[in-house]
């Protein structure tokens, strides 16, 4: 039998260039078939909160809400060294002078928003909105600062803003480790056998990716908020590395260790469910 699956990920051309073989049958899919349904990441992880969706990319701060529902995937999530968001401003200006201030964020459930609330003692005045809504928020003068994600990290600077804090680079020097961004998270009521089945297909598109690397050109166009085709590539490079293809012990490392952080300091519930599917 044959199961009909819904898959969410976001437009992004990390993701579709992922999830381009998987969705348009260039790899085998044995005993499923997936639907896709495309979705900026905060509305993922409202669709995830839901159940909505059987398996789906969320930012790993969701995550820390969902692990009583989903497991972890090893395959095809976010997860890099320098990659990671940054506060940008319309001039220059630090994290100190920003505490109490407006700082706009993608999303209440993003990993942007809680590396931001790991730094320091967090930051309460947020003003969540599109990740694409950012800078032309900050121009409005609707925001004192932002976090920016995706495509505006290669913009940014040509569009006039000011890095104030890169929270990767701080992630980093911080643990040491690599950047835990998004994750794609299966349903735990789907069952090991399907769970291992769309992992491994997951892998293998990216694998069919990788070797056919024009094959899904017109389908990422087709969706990138960002139409310029060196931003795309780089978008691609820098979200897309050996992690996307599989955790491995330091992936995992990363994961628990960002996990451990936020339910430290009560951002998110405690669980003692295992990450990853038997």
């Amino acid at each position: 039998m044959t199961r009909a699956l819904t898959l969410g990920y976001s437009p992004c051309p990390n993701d579709t260039f992922i999830f381009h073989a998987l969705v348009h049958g260039l790899v085998p899919t044995p005993g499923f078939t997936v639907h896709e349904q495309l979705e900026d990441v905060e509305t993922l992880n409202r669709l995830a909160l839901d159940g909505s969706l059987d398996l789906t990319k969320v930012s790993y701060h969701a995550l820390g809400h969902l692990r009583d529902r989903y497991v972890l995937l090893r395959s095809g999530g976010a997860l890099g060294r320098g990659c990671g968001p940054l506060v940008v401003a319309t001039a220059p200006t630090t994290m100190a002078v920003l505490r109490g201030k407006r700082i706009a964020i993608p999303g209440t459930l993003t990993t942007a928003n809680l590396l931001l609330q790991l730094f320091g003692e967090g930051f309460d005045h947020v003003v969540p909105m599109p990740f694409d809504r950012i800078m032309p928020a900050l121009r409005a003068g609707e925001a004192d600062a932002g976090v920016i994600i995706h495509e505006s990290r290669f913009t940014y600077q040509a569009a006039g803003f000011h890095a104030v804090q890169d929270l990767g680079a701080w992630w980093e020097a911080e643990t040491g480790l690599p950047i835990p961004l998004g994750g794609i998270l299966a349903r735990r009521d789907l069952g090991t056998e399907t769970i291992r089945a769309v992992d491994l297909a997951i892998r293998a598109s990216l694998e069919h990716a990788r070797t056919h690397p024009d094959a899904a050109r017109a389908y990422i166009r087709a969706h990138a908020q960002e139409l310029d085709d060196a931003v795309t590539s780089a978008h691609i490079n820098l979200y897309v590395n050996d992690f996307s293809l599989d955790l491995g012990n330091e992936g995992v490392h990363a994961v628990n260790t960002l996990l451990g952080r936020a339910q430290a300091r009560g951002l998110i519930p405690e669980c003692d469910l295992p990450l990853f599917s038997p």
